[in-house]
Protein backbone atom coordinates (compact mmCIF):
# COMPACT_ATOMS: atom_id res chain seq x y z
CA UNK A 1 0.00 0.00 0.00
CA UNK A 2 2.95 2.60 0.83
CA UNK A 3 4.76 1.46 -2.32
CA UNK A 4 1.01 2.74 -4.09
CA UNK A 5 1.00 5.54 -2.39
CA UNK A 6 4.30 6.74 -2.78
CA UNK A 7 4.29 6.17 -6.74
CA UNK A 8 0.92 7.02 -7.18
CA UNK A 9 1.91 10.23 -6.13
CA UNK A 10 5.16 10.95 -8.08
CA UNK A 11 3.04 9.97 -11.13
CA UNK A 12 0.36 12.41 -10.29
CA UNK A 13 3.04 15.15 -9.53
CA UNK A 14 4.02 14.92 -13.04
CA UNK A 15 0.87 14.67 -14.89
CA UNK A 16 -0.36 17.85 -12.50
CA UNK A 17 2.44 20.16 -14.28
CA UNK A 18 1.90 18.82 -17.44
CA UNK A 19 -1.83 19.44 -17.50
CA UNK A 20 -1.56 22.67 -15.50
CA UNK A 21 0.22 24.27 -18.65
CA UNK A 22 -1.95 22.74 -20.96
CA UNK A 23 -4.83 23.90 -19.24
CA UNK A 24 -3.39 27.79 -18.49
CA UNK A 25 -3.03 28.43 -22.03
CA UNK A 26 -6.40 27.55 -22.72
CA UNK A 27 -8.24 29.03 -19.82
CA UNK A 28 -6.20 32.25 -21.02
CA UNK A 29 -5.58 31.98 -24.60
CA UNK A 30 -8.66 29.54 -25.74
CA UNK A 31 -6.29 27.49 -27.36
CA UNK A 32 -5.65 23.27 -27.12
CA UNK A 33 -2.19 23.36 -27.94
CA UNK A 34 -1.10 19.76 -29.56
CA UNK A 35 2.71 20.54 -29.43
CA UNK A 36 2.39 20.69 -25.35
CA UNK A 37 3.56 17.33 -25.09
CA UNK A 38 6.91 18.35 -27.57
CA UNK A 39 7.86 21.07 -24.89
CA UNK A 40 8.02 17.75 -22.43
CA UNK A 41 9.97 16.28 -24.79
CA UNK A 42 12.33 19.26 -25.75
CA UNK A 43 12.76 19.65 -22.14
CA UNK A 44 14.50 16.04 -21.46
CA UNK A 45 16.39 15.96 -24.84
CA UNK A 46 17.67 19.24 -23.94
CA UNK A 47 18.61 18.42 -20.49
CA UNK A 48 20.80 15.56 -22.22
CA UNK A 49 22.29 17.37 -24.88
CA UNK A 50 23.56 19.96 -22.58
CA UNK A 51 24.73 17.36 -20.52
CA UNK A 52 26.05 14.47 -22.58
CA UNK A 53 27.37 16.92 -25.47
CA UNK A 54 28.35 20.02 -24.11
CA UNK A 55 29.39 18.67 -21.16
CA UNK A 56 27.41 21.34 -18.93
CA UNK A 57 26.72 20.28 -15.36
CA UNK A 58 23.22 19.21 -14.43
CA UNK A 59 21.65 21.98 -13.40
CA UNK A 60 22.55 24.55 -15.20
CA UNK A 61 21.78 21.78 -18.24
CA UNK A 62 18.07 21.88 -16.93
CA UNK A 63 17.44 25.60 -16.03
CA UNK A 64 19.25 26.05 -20.03
CA UNK A 65 16.74 23.56 -21.24
CA UNK A 66 13.54 24.93 -19.89
CA UNK A 67 14.66 28.63 -20.55
CA UNK A 68 15.39 27.63 -24.04
CA UNK A 69 11.49 25.60 -24.49
CA UNK A 70 10.38 28.52 -23.13
CA UNK A 71 11.19 31.07 -25.79
CA UNK A 72 10.79 28.14 -28.33
CA UNK A 73 6.68 28.21 -26.45
CA UNK A 74 6.92 32.06 -26.81
CA UNK A 75 7.92 31.47 -30.96
CA UNK A 76 5.69 29.30 -31.34
CA UNK A 77 2.53 31.44 -30.06
CA UNK A 78 3.60 34.78 -31.83
CA UNK A 79 4.27 33.17 -35.19
CA UNK A 80 2.05 30.06 -35.37
CA UNK A 81 -0.93 30.51 -33.37
CA UNK A 82 -1.54 34.03 -32.94
CA UNK A 83 -2.41 34.51 -36.67
CA UNK A 84 -4.53 31.55 -36.47
CA UNK A 85 -6.46 31.71 -32.78
CA UNK A 86 -9.66 32.65 -34.25
CA UNK A 87 -9.73 29.04 -35.54
CA UNK A 88 -9.84 26.59 -33.20
CA UNK A 89 -9.81 23.64 -35.82
CA UNK A 90 -6.46 25.81 -37.54
CA UNK A 91 -4.69 26.08 -33.98
CA UNK A 92 -4.98 22.38 -33.21
CA UNK A 93 -3.93 21.50 -36.87
CA UNK A 94 -0.92 24.25 -36.45
CA UNK A 95 0.23 22.54 -33.21
CA UNK A 96 0.26 19.20 -34.33
CA UNK A 97 2.27 20.00 -37.21
CA UNK A 98 4.75 21.69 -34.98
CA UNK A 99 4.59 18.33 -32.63
CA UNK A 100 5.38 16.17 -35.89
CA UNK A 101 8.19 18.58 -37.37
CA UNK A 102 10.08 18.40 -33.97
CA UNK A 103 9.21 14.46 -33.58
CA UNK A 104 10.89 14.31 -37.01
CA UNK A 105 13.55 16.37 -35.93
CA UNK A 106 14.47 14.73 -32.63
CA UNK A 107 14.76 11.16 -35.26
CA UNK A 108 17.14 13.05 -37.42
CA UNK A 109 19.31 14.69 -34.86
CA UNK A 110 19.26 11.72 -32.17
CA UNK A 111 18.06 8.86 -33.71
CA UNK A 112 15.53 6.63 -32.36
CA UNK A 113 17.60 4.93 -29.58
CA UNK A 114 16.60 5.63 -26.04
CA UNK A 115 18.66 8.17 -24.34
CA UNK A 116 19.68 8.75 -20.44
CA UNK A 117 18.82 11.82 -18.98
CA UNK A 118 21.53 12.33 -15.93
CA UNK A 119 19.52 12.13 -12.58
CA UNK A 120 19.80 14.64 -9.74
CA UNK A 121 19.93 12.46 -7.54
CA UNK A 122 20.73 8.79 -7.92
CA UNK A 123 20.68 7.73 -4.10
CA UNK A 124 17.52 5.51 -3.43
CA UNK A 125 15.86 6.23 0.12
CA UNK A 126 14.19 3.52 1.66
CA UNK A 127 10.68 4.95 3.29
CA UNK A 128 8.45 2.64 5.33
CA UNK A 129 10.16 -0.12 4.20
CA UNK A 130 9.90 0.73 0.28
CA UNK A 131 12.89 1.84 -1.94
CA UNK A 132 12.52 4.87 -3.40
CA UNK A 133 14.82 6.24 -6.30
CA UNK A 134 15.67 10.12 -4.83
CA UNK A 135 14.99 11.68 -8.43
CA UNK A 136 11.78 10.39 -8.47
CA UNK A 137 11.21 11.90 -4.82
CA UNK A 138 13.08 15.25 -6.40
CA UNK A 139 10.46 15.09 -8.99
CA UNK A 140 7.51 15.10 -6.71
CA UNK A 141 8.64 17.77 -4.01
CA UNK A 142 9.74 19.91 -7.35
CA UNK A 143 6.39 19.93 -8.72
CA UNK A 144 4.46 20.19 -5.48
CA UNK A 145 6.83 23.40 -4.94
CA UNK A 146 6.64 24.63 -9.05
CA UNK A 147 2.68 24.69 -9.39
CA UNK A 148 2.32 26.04 -5.39
CA UNK A 149 4.66 28.74 -6.50
CA UNK A 150 2.58 29.29 -9.90
CA UNK A 151 -0.15 29.62 -7.90
CA UNK A 152 1.06 32.77 -5.64
CA UNK A 153 2.78 33.73 -8.96
CA UNK A 154 -1.04 34.44 -10.34
CA UNK A 155 -2.77 35.16 -6.71
CA UNK A 156 -0.12 37.91 -5.57
CA UNK A 157 1.69 39.66 -8.54
CA UNK A 158 0.18 42.34 -10.77
CA UNK A 159 1.22 40.16 -14.01
CA UNK A 160 -0.44 37.72 -12.26
CA UNK A 161 -3.44 40.08 -12.16
CA UNK A 162 -3.34 40.41 -15.67
CA UNK A 163 -3.34 37.35 -16.35
CA UNK A 164 -6.69 36.48 -14.44
CA UNK A 165 -8.07 39.85 -16.22
CA UNK A 166 -7.29 38.56 -19.60
CA UNK A 167 -8.69 35.02 -18.72
CA UNK A 168 -11.88 36.74 -17.66
CA UNK A 169 -11.93 38.87 -20.85
CA UNK A 170 -9.65 39.52 -23.67
CA UNK A 171 -11.62 42.30 -24.71
CA UNK A 172 -12.63 44.41 -21.40
CA UNK A 173 -8.48 43.76 -20.43
CA UNK A 174 -7.79 44.97 -23.55
CA UNK A 175 -9.56 48.43 -22.84
CA UNK A 176 -7.82 48.90 -19.71
CA UNK A 177 -4.73 48.61 -20.65
CA UNK A 178 -3.79 45.21 -20.59
CA UNK A 179 -2.23 44.04 -23.90
CA UNK A 180 -3.67 40.75 -24.21
CA UNK A 181 -1.52 39.16 -26.85
CA UNK A 182 1.73 39.70 -24.49
CA UNK A 183 -0.19 38.11 -22.08
CA UNK A 184 -0.96 35.36 -23.85
CA UNK A 185 2.62 34.95 -25.10
CA UNK A 186 3.87 35.03 -21.23
CA UNK A 187 1.66 32.51 -20.77
CA UNK A 188 2.76 30.56 -23.72
CA UNK A 189 6.23 30.93 -22.04
CA UNK A 190 4.83 29.71 -18.71
CA UNK A 191 3.27 26.56 -19.94
CA UNK A 192 6.18 25.86 -22.09
CA UNK A 193 8.25 25.99 -19.22
CA UNK A 194 6.37 23.93 -16.96
CA UNK A 195 6.18 20.96 -19.46
CA UNK A 196 10.10 21.29 -19.79
CA UNK A 197 10.51 21.26 -16.42
CA UNK A 198 8.33 17.82 -16.74
CA UNK A 199 10.79 16.45 -18.71
CA UNK A 200 13.67 17.07 -17.07
CA UNK A 201 12.89 15.98 -13.94
CA UNK A 202 10.51 13.06 -15.51
CA UNK A 203 13.09 11.82 -18.07
CA UNK A 204 15.78 10.20 -15.73
CA UNK A 205 13.30 7.25 -15.01
CA UNK A 206 10.99 7.31 -18.14
CA UNK A 207 11.52 6.59 -21.66
CA UNK A 208 13.67 9.30 -23.58
CA UNK A 209 12.91 9.06 -27.65
CA UNK A 210 11.01 10.95 -30.20
CA UNK A 211 8.08 10.17 -30.08
CA UNK A 212 7.46 10.50 -25.78
CA UNK A 213 5.31 13.70 -26.74
CA UNK A 214 2.52 12.11 -27.84
CA UNK A 215 1.94 10.31 -24.17
CA UNK A 216 1.92 12.93 -22.17
CA UNK A 217 -0.29 15.55 -24.02
CA UNK A 218 -3.33 12.18 -24.19
CA UNK A 219 -2.50 12.29 -20.31
CA UNK A 220 -3.07 15.89 -20.20
CA UNK A 221 -6.04 15.93 -22.32
CA UNK A 222 -7.95 13.48 -20.52
CA UNK A 223 -6.88 15.15 -17.38
CA UNK A 224 -8.06 18.41 -18.73
CA UNK A 225 -11.72 16.78 -19.84
CA UNK A 226 -11.98 15.22 -16.19
CA UNK A 227 -10.94 18.67 -14.25
CA UNK A 228 -13.17 20.90 -16.58
CA UNK A 229 -11.31 22.99 -19.04
CA UNK A 230 -9.51 26.33 -17.93
CA UNK A 231 -9.76 24.93 -14.48
CA UNK A 232 -6.36 24.71 -12.56
CA UNK A 233 -7.80 23.23 -9.49
CA UNK A 234 -9.94 20.30 -11.00
CA UNK A 235 -6.56 19.71 -13.26
CA UNK A 236 -4.74 18.49 -10.32
CA UNK A 237 -7.62 17.06 -8.80
CA UNK A 238 -7.57 14.80 -12.43
CA UNK A 239 -4.28 14.29 -12.28
CA UNK A 240 -3.93 12.84 -8.85
CA UNK A 241 -6.97 10.63 -9.50
CA UNK A 242 -5.18 9.88 -12.85
CA UNK A 243 -2.07 8.65 -11.50
CA UNK A 244 -3.37 7.17 -8.33
CA UNK A 245 -5.73 5.00 -10.82
CA UNK A 246 -2.82 4.60 -13.20
CA UNK A 247 -0.71 2.89 -10.42
CA UNK A 248 -3.07 0.86 -8.71
CA UNK A 249 -3.72 -0.77 -11.79
CA UNK A 250 -0.12 -0.98 -12.78
CA UNK A 251 -0.07 -2.99 -9.64
CA UNK A 252 -2.68 -4.98 -9.02
CA UNK A 253 -3.47 -6.18 -12.72
CA UNK A 254 -0.58 -4.97 -15.22
CA UNK A 255 1.21 -2.10 -16.21
CA UNK A 256 0.11 -2.91 -19.85
CA UNK A 257 -3.36 -1.98 -18.89
CA UNK A 258 -2.53 1.46 -17.14
CA UNK A 259 -2.91 3.10 -20.82
CA UNK A 260 -6.46 2.58 -21.01
CA UNK A 261 -7.27 4.10 -17.59
CA UNK A 262 -6.72 7.63 -19.03
CA UNK A 263 -9.22 7.12 -22.35
CA UNK A 264 -11.46 4.82 -20.37
CA UNK A 265 -11.82 7.95 -17.71
CA UNK A 266 -11.61 10.88 -20.59
CA UNK A 267 -14.29 8.73 -22.38
CA UNK A 268 -17.20 8.18 -19.37
CA UNK A 269 -16.73 12.11 -18.91
CA UNK A 270 -17.57 13.16 -21.74
CA UNK A 271 -20.88 10.92 -21.60
CA UNK A 272 -21.81 11.29 -18.26
CA UNK A 273 -20.42 14.85 -17.61
CA UNK A 274 -19.04 17.09 -20.68
CA UNK A 275 -17.95 19.83 -19.03
CA UNK A 276 -15.83 18.02 -16.25
CA UNK A 277 -15.78 17.64 -12.42
CA UNK A 278 -15.24 21.43 -11.75
CA UNK A 279 -17.06 22.73 -15.84
CA UNK A 280 -15.27 26.18 -15.82
CA UNK A 281 -13.87 28.05 -19.09
CA UNK A 282 -11.87 30.50 -16.91
CA UNK A 283 -7.85 29.32 -15.92
CA UNK A 284 -9.01 29.98 -12.11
Amino acid sequence: MLEILIHGAVSSAIYAMLAVGFTLIFGVARILNLAHGTFYALGAYGAYFFTSHLKLPLFPAALLAIALVAVFGVVVEKVLVRPMRRSQLAVLMITLAVALVVEQALFLTFGSEYRNVPAFVDTKFSIGGVDVGGQRLLALGASVTLIALLWIFIQRTRLGSAILAVSQDPEAANYMGIPSDRIFSIVMGISAALAAAAGVLAGPFLTVQPTMWLLPIVKAFAIVIVGGLGSIPGSILAALMLGYAETIVGYLISTSWTEIVSVLATLLMLVFRPAGMFGKRAAF
